[in-house]
């Protein structure tokens, strides 16, 4: 069964085969209506079950347009949609969904929800986010990254900001595509030790630098995320503000890496927090790249799933 649960879970050479399948599957589609058919239709007669107990933007959008294009059909639903979390639990949820459905894509909370759904689906399982890790992001990432600057081995990324599910995603993939990572963010919101452990455990240097300014010389790239979650209270959003203002992305922070640093962001950003809209808006900003390749990167996950 190939479930798709996070970066670190899957085999470093496959993770490559989807990246360069996403590339490819991405350059045949140059030009066609967004509702086109890919040509092999992989998903042909396939039906995926899409949850978000998290609401979505990107990866709603993203995941219902690549079934389409690859023939397939989705249904979206929503948690108080569901049993799901109203007394059903999770593992009889997945034996049902089983019995309807070909693949499932859960965007959850508790990293608990996304490893039972697995362990009692009878049907590939993809980790649409959860509060600990977010792989799919970080796939579009580096493809993104690729389409630019080639191959992503050897270079420097730096994180700015919160030690958060999508960090812990980049430092995964430090490890599984051969590059370094340096976090930069106050010492509360360090990522975790099991995180940067595997990057380093595989070869890739890890960083911890407080210094913003020091951090990002000689990086190749510069990944920022928002401050708050939309379930923050208010007086939590005010302390991590504080806490990470000299963190922001702004032109004096990007003019100390390399002259051709990109920057990223999985988008919705809060403008003028985290990043400036100067950085967002600006040549090194790849950031609508990075939330297209969203779709082409998961529709390579899709077909690893189902071996197609």
């Amino acid at each position: 069964m190939n479930h798709f649960l996070d970066i670190h879970k899957t085999d470093a050479a496959d993770l490559r085969s989807m990246i360069d399948q996403a590339a490819k599957t991405k350059q045949a589609r140059a030009g066609q209506p967004k509702a086109a058919v890919d040509e092999d239709q992989p998903l042909k007669d396939r039906m995926v079950a899409l949850i978000f107990e998290k609401p979505s933007t990107r990866t709603r959008v993203s995941f219902d347009v690549g079934v389409r294009q690859m023939g397939g059909q989705s249904m979206v639903l929503s948690g108080k949609d569901m049993q799901l979390g109203h007394g059903e639990t999770i593992a009889d949820t997945a034996r049902v969904l089983s019995r309807y459905v070909d693949m499932i894509m859960i965007r959850t909370f508790d990293e608990a929800v996304l490893t039972e759904m697995a362990e009692y689906a009878d049907v590939p399982v993809i980790n649409g986010l959860t509060d600990r890790t977010h792989p799919c992001q970080i796939m579009a990432d580096i493809l993104t990254y690729e389409e630019h600057r080639g191959s992503i081995k050897g270079k420097k990324v730096v994180w700015a900001g919160d030690g958060n599910n999508v960090c812990a995603s980049f430092l995964h993939a430090a490890g599984q595509f051969g590059f370094d990572l340096t976090f930069t963010g106050p010492a509360q919101l360090d990522p975790e030790e099991e995180f940067m452990g595997f990057a380093r455990q595989k070869g890739s240097t890890v960083v911890i630098e407080r210094d913003a300014f020091k951090a990002v010389e000689g990086a190749d790239l510069i990944v920022a995320d928002t401050w708050v979650s939309m379930h923050d209270a208010q007086s939590a959003k005010e302390r991590r503000h504080n806490m990470l203002r000299p963190y922001q992305v702004n032109d004096e922070l990007m003019s100390h890496a390399k002259p051709d640093a990109l920057f990223m962001h999985c988008l919705p950003a809060h403008r003028e927090e985290e990043v400036t809209s100067a950085v967002m808006d600006g040549p090194q900003s790849v950031i609508f790249d990075e939330a297209e390749n969203r779709l082409h990167a998961q529709k390579a996950i899709m077909r690893w799933c189902l071996g197609s």
